[in-house]
């Protein structure tokens, strides 16, 4: 069975869990809930499992926190030998309005650290990522504030529609294909 390992960016800790920088665990936490299964904390991360239109999909929120991403993602890549092609990195982007969706087969880190990491621990540019806007409402030397800032009341009401959006076009990635994902879910509210 073809496995799929989508994997959500953040860090971990009570403080973080409503911020903008914590996009990509929010998001395989509402896929895990859709498909009905759980968390359980595992070497590098928590790991959840389910079974959709026979694919196996693996959902990891690494606990090494958002810089050091790439040793929780090679190491479960490994683990469970997935693929780099079948593997969705999900992700906060600053340079992406709010909401807009961004997925792309492959490309560069974008000043992302999380990214960055990834592509490092991997030794690839060539792997999916999945960017979800969250804007850049701040002045200048305050984006760290502004991404470990929770959601405003505004941007929390458009959550409720982007988020299941958002599932939806995670799971495609892994039933449909990355060029058909691109295709039906790149772009904004």
């Amino acid at each position: 069975m073809k496995k799929i390992l989508l994997v959500g960016l953040g860090n971990v800790g009570e403080k973080y869990k409503n911020t903008r920088h914590n996009i990509g665990f929010q998001i395989v936490d509402a896929i895990a809930s859709e498909h009905q299964t759980t968390f359980e904390t595992d070497k590098l991360g928590d790991i959840a499992h389910f079974r959709f239109k026979g694919k196996l999909f693996i959902l990891l929120k690494p606990s090494t926190y958002m810089n050091l991403s790439g040793k929780a993602v090679k190491h479960w890549m490994t683990k469970e030998k997935v693929l780099l092609e079948d593997v969705l990195i999900i992700t906060d982007d600053v340079n992406i309005d709010f909401g807009t969706i961004r997925i792309k087969a492959k490309g560069s880190a974008g000043g992302h650290n999380g990214l960055k990491d990834v592509e490092e621990k991997l030794n690839s540019q060539k792997y999916a990522r999945f960017r979800f806007g969250v804007g850049n409402n701040f002045s200048r030397g305050r984006q760290v504030d502004y991404v470990l800032g929770e959601w405003s009341k505004e941007e929390e009401s458009l959550l409720i529609e982007r988020i299941p959006f958002s599932v939806k076009a995670a799971v495609a990635f892994g039933t449909d294909g990355i060029a058909n994902t691109m295709n039906n879910f790149n772009g904004s509210l």
